[in-house]
């Protein structure tokens, strides 16, 4: 049975212009939403900053804390590269040019709403945005597969959130600190003495 192809190599951290660029490239690629999955090919497939184990971490942090999950993403990216300049760098990435974007774009949609086939082109763009959570869902899926754990907590979210309508926050407060516990490190028990019976 062959073994695994290795991870591909992390290159060089970036700069604070880079982590502008990049951040950039996300908020603009990921137009209708899709912004995780976006993150994911540009900062791990793309620009190989991060090892998918390293961004999926940071996802996680990201969410768990209050706000928008990109924003925290971003200012996460720009903190683990270059502390504060670089969190300022990724966070202006993130939301300048996009934010002038979507002042631009909401004063003509409220000029032209009422035109049908705007809606149509809306709603062409949120399938696409579904799409590529989806494919964000099935990276992390693999990325976990043969952790029986990690399923099962993620089974469970899934059920109280769908099926028993549970808030998120009060959610997170309890499988935070668990999966936490669960996953702390832990130090390997020491071995007996040379020379003695295990």
């Amino acid at each position: 049975m062959t073994e695994p192809p290795a991870p591909a190599p992390t290159a060089a951290p970036p700069g604070l212009g880079q982590l502008f660029t990049g951040m950039l490239m996300v908020a603009l690629s990921a137009f209708g939403g899709g912004l995780s999955a976006w993150s994911q090919r540009i900062i791990v497939e793309q620009r190989r900053w991060m090892s998918n184990e390293e961004f999926l971490t940071g996802l996680t942090v990201a969410r768990l804390f209050p706000g928008p999950n990109q924003i925290n993403m971003a200012v996460y990216v720009g903190t683990f590269f270059r502390g504060l300049p670089g969190a300022l760098a990724a966070l202006a990435g993130m939301l300048l040019v996009p934010f002038t974007l979507l002042m631009a774009v909401g004063l003509l949609y409220f000029q032209f709403h009422s035109l049908p086939a705007l809606d149509r082109v809306l709603a062409g763009v949120v399938a696409a945005a579904a799409g590529m959570a989806l494919s964000m869902g099935f990276k992390i899926l693999d990325e976990y597969w043969k952790d029986p754990v990690a399923l099962l907590l993620a089974a469970v979210t899934f059920v109280l959130m769908t099926f028993f309508h549970v808030r998120l926050v009060p959610l997170v407060l309890v499988a935070g600190p668990l999966a936490m516990a669960w996953y702390w490190p832990r130090r390997s028990q020491p071995g007996p003495p040379a020379g003695e019976p295990r």
